[in-house]
């Protein structure tokens, strides 16, 4: 009988499985990446190199991958109350976040460029955050808000001396208990409010001081949030009004003696992306916070942790142009189509090098700008940070929607299933663009610091005259740019033109870092397409003499 039941089957079988791509899993993601080996020895981290190589292969793993598919495929779940009715507001995880939240506070991901004085500490902590984020993106949102919180922090440091010491601990504590009773804990924000959006000047959310006035002393916030990441943090920076202004206040999920501090979580925002982390809507009711800073000063004090975030904007959206495009790359490798590979046909070689040219160009910029953070003390890097900053965040986080449909493509129908990573990256692509202040805000912000300190500009300038003379089309751009800002615009004018002047400071500031950096094949394919007449509407039209195999061969290096 079985014999007969396995001729039956041979009879009918209408397949085998053939011309597929093998899962891409159990392979080194630092080892593969030639541009980020080349930024973290260029930018200053070469003493990291043995340990961002030991994380790669954490990072590509399959049982790393799993996990944001696992933490991603579970929804986080408000308990508002428990059975008994008792007020407990809770947000349940997915064990699959507790894991990869425990890998990104292990790895320092949180705090160690805080941790440690060494030069390079925040390259080293850029290249293994953007490793990971290509894992899964959205447990980065309370990974980056602690990590961001510190420069905040030690304004006040009464309140710091109590707090900071536990954020600077590699110890991840989920737990739903006092801070001063965990070794380790996280920090969320709450800026963003219903009528004001963008506009924090218009927050309605009102402080009033319990005892004493002043820094480092205890109010009482009433009020809401229209946005509140991540709402399990142990405590929150959260802006409020107080007597004299827009004031910036310390907000802990339970208050010093024990009680629960009443920060009323109304529901979860049902989001499109970002799903494996939890974005809720609070309401404060009497709820107690520190003032951190000077009264009425609060947009300066929480802008310290604003420009942090915006970092990791950068550094989230390079590595999900780097994720797309290796998966797109990896199937092409392996996809047969009219007698050859997909990789091998024309057309999508120059789909996958220009997906590969907008990969480095992204990752090149931001690396440069984990430098300028670790030489503060040094005016240019100061300087050349404040604008840059804005710039990348505005373009790169800009660029990868639109990657990451492309590469999507690539992939053709297997590209939207929900079994594969890219509709997961293409859900998580505006984010990015959208949270830490959206493009308009980013631009209007970059236009804000030129005019009040025009050394931002010339800082801006100075870098890309260290490429000047490289290639025609950069220097023309260049040259561009110079007059528009020696002219004289109204401000409505200038405002109204600000994208396009700062996507060419940006693709400008690019094409500068790639012809002191990376190959020709690379430099010279990215500034005769973004800076030359020849730049096509969509990715997939670089122009006749490019070395597309060149740059295809060094996106995804074969380690």
């Amino acid at each position: 009988m079985l014999h007969n039941e396995g001729r039956y089957a041979m009879k009918f079988q209408t397949h085998e499985v053939m011309n597929q791509a093998p899962e891409l899993e159990d392979y080194n993601s630092f080892l593969r990446d030639q541009a980020l080996q080349d930024a973290l020895q260029r930018e200053g981290a070469s003493w990291a190199r043995a340990d961002v190589e030991r994380f790669g292969a954490v990072t590509g793993s399959a049982a790393s991958i799993a996990l944001g598919y696992q933490a991603n495929a579970h929804k986080p779940q408000l308990h508002t109350h428990d059975r008994f009715g008792h007020r407990v507001d809770k947000v349940e995880f997915h064990p699959a976040y507790h894991q990869l939240m425990q890998t990104a506070i292990a790895e320092g991901l949180h705090a160690s460029p805080w941790q440690q004085s060494q030069l390079g500490a925040h390259v080293a902590r850029a290249a293994k955050y953007y490793l990971h984020t290509q894992v899964e993106a959205a447990h980065g949102c309370p990974i980056t808000m602690t990590f961001a919180v510190v420069p905040a922090l030690k304004q006040q440091s009464n309140v710091a001396a109590e707090w900071l010491p536990r954020v600077l601990t590699n110890e991840y504590d989920p737990r739903d208990i006092p801070a001063n009773q965990k070794r380790g804990i996280t920090f969320g924000m709450g800026m963003t409010e219903k009528q004001g959006g963008s506009d924090v000047r218009a927050n309605t959310t009102i402080a009033k001081a319990i005892g004493s006035a002043g820094s480092g002393e205890l109010y009482e916030l009433v009020g809401h949030k229209w946005f509140l990441s991540a709402p399990m943090c142990d405590a929150f920076l959260m802006l409020a009004q107080t007597n004299v202004g827009l004031s910036c206040f310390l907000v802990p999920r339970w208050r010093p003696d024990g009680t629960k501090n009443p920060l009323e979580l109304v529901r979860l925002k049902d989001k499109m992306g970002n799903v494996a982390n939890a974005s809720s809507e609070v309401e404060l009711r009497g709820a107690q916070g520190w003032l951190i800073g000077a009264e009425g000063k609060g947009v300066r004090t929480i802008i310290e942790m604003v420009a942090m975030t915006r970092f990791d904007c950068m550094i989230g959206s390079a590595a999900g142009m780097r994720q797309a495009v290796v998966q797109a790359v990896h199937h092409c490798q392996h996809r047969r189509a009219f007698g050859r590979t997909l990789v091998e046909q024309p057309l999508m070689s120059n789909v996958l090098a220009d997906l590969a040219l907008e990969s480095e160009a992204a990752l090149t910029l931001t690396m440069r700008m984990a430098r300028a953070m670790d030489h503060q003390e040094q005016t240019h890097e100061q300087l050349l940070a404040r604008l840059a900053v804005a710039i990348g965040k505005y373009w790169i986080c800009k660029r990868t929607p639109q990657h990451a449909y492309e590469a999507m493509e690539c992939l053709g129908g297997n590209g939207v299933m929900e079994n594969c990573i890219m509709p997961r990256l293409y859900r998580e692509a505006p984010i990015n663009a959208i949270w830490e202040g959206s493009g308009n805000i980013q631009c209007l912000d970059v236009l804000r610091a030129i005019e009040k300190q025009p050394e931002t500009l010339e800082a801006y300038f100075a870098e890309v005259a260290r490429a000047e003379g490289a290639n025609s089309g950069l220097d023309t751009s260049i040259k561009q740019l110079k007059n528009w800002f020696s002219q004289r615009y109204e401000v409505e004018e200038r405002q109204g033109q600000a994208r396009r002047i700062v996507d060419q400071l940006a693709v400008t500031l690019q094409g500068a870092l790639l012809q002191q950096h990376a190959p020709n094949a690379i430099a010279d394919a990215f500034c005769v397409s973004r800076l030359g007449t020849d730049w096509g509407l969509n990715y997939g039209t670089l122009p006749i003499g490019i070395n597309r195999q060149a740059i295809i061969d060094r996106c995804f290096s074969t380690g």
